[in-house]
């Protein structure tokens, strides 16, 4: 099956300046969202609380299951119907009281407003404001030293430090386009889009190792051909490979976001900004700043 015919020459890198400023204005879209907000919407993994999943045997207005969570006390309890009037999410968060009481209080509040519905508690999550603190801690650190693990592989491997540069920039735009998403979007940040961060992160370092190959092997074809040549030519050759992968990750994704259910929406949301952003930066902006650093660090390091 072949996509993309053979000899077909897009300048891609002919677009960097353009791109540059996409880039810039989403990466100023995602500190003034963070900023706007106070940062992002913890959910009960990082902030601490409790989530309770419960279904009812006969349709229930999400008004009344509110209504029956304050009049048991619970009045900051944020209710989410998933995707029926059967089955509800009732979060509890950032309380100062004991978050099992709370949990406890709810469960009896709605068996007693409810008794001829039959609700039936399907799950109880409850996590401390401590674990969630650690939490929070230990998933900004898997973040960071992934990357760094990726900028010295990248180096190693390709024996120069501005294709690791280059990897690195690449997924701190990812990263940084994928939290804005959340954070625009106003999305609960927890251990699930903690997961799809670092699947951003594989899946965009998969690509450019990909394209970052095939430069290599083309420098050794092209030797006498300009370095920003050779990158469009490689990005060129891997297209087809590009579209078919990011394509069928894709169609899952949004296999997922409309037959998964609300439970999933978020997380496939951000999977779906990841994998765009993913695709796009290795193009446009992983080539380009070793396309920089070669061109202005280099050349000028070569001539002294």
């Amino acid at each position: 099956m072949e996509l993309i015919r053979p000899g077909t020459h897009y300048d891609f890198i002919g677009m960097k300046k353009i791109t540059l400023w996409v880039s810039t204005l989403a990466i100023l879209v995602t500190i003034g969202s963070i900023l706007y907000h106070g940062g992002l919407r913890n959910g009960v993994d990082f902030a601490g609380g409790a989530v309770i999943q419960v279904k009812f045997s006969k349709p229930v207005n999400i008004s009344e299951v509110r209504s029956a969570l304050e009049t048991s006390g619970s009045k900051e309890a944020v209710v989410q119907s998933l995707g029926g009037e059967n089955e509800f999410l009732i979060r509890v968060e950032k309380s100062l009281e004991d978050i099992d009481a709370i949990a406890k209080a709810i469960q009896s509040a709605l068996q007693e407003q409810f008794k001829e519905r039959t609700p039936d508690i399907q799950s109880v999550q409850v996590v401390g404001p401590l674990v969630g603190k650690d939490l929070k801690q230990k998933a900004a650190w898997a973040v960071v030293l992934s990357m760094l693990g990726i900028m010295i592989y990248i180096a190693f491997r390709f024996h120069k430090f501005s294709y690791g540069l280059g990897g690195v920039v690449s997924l701190f735009h990812d990263i940084a386009v994928t939290y804005g998403a959340i954070s625009v979007l106003n999305l609960e940040y927890n251990l699930s889009l903690m997961a799809v961060v670092l699947t951003v992160i594989g899946f965009s370092i998969n690509d450019t190792i990909v394209i970052f190959d095939r430069v290599r092997e083309n420098m050794k074809k092209m030797k006498r051909t300009d370095l920003v040549t050779v990158f469009n030519e490689s990005i060129n050759e891997c297209l087809g490979r590009t579209i078919l992968t990011t394509g069928t990750v894709m169609l899952s994704v949004l296999i997922l976001f409309f037959f998964a259910g609300q439970v999933l929406h978020e997380f496939t949301i951000a999977l779906i900004v990841g994998i765009v952003t993913g695709t796009y930066s290795t193009v446009y902006i992983a080539s380009p700043v070793v396309l920089f650093w070669e061109e202005h660090i280099t050349s000028k390091r070569k001539i002294r």
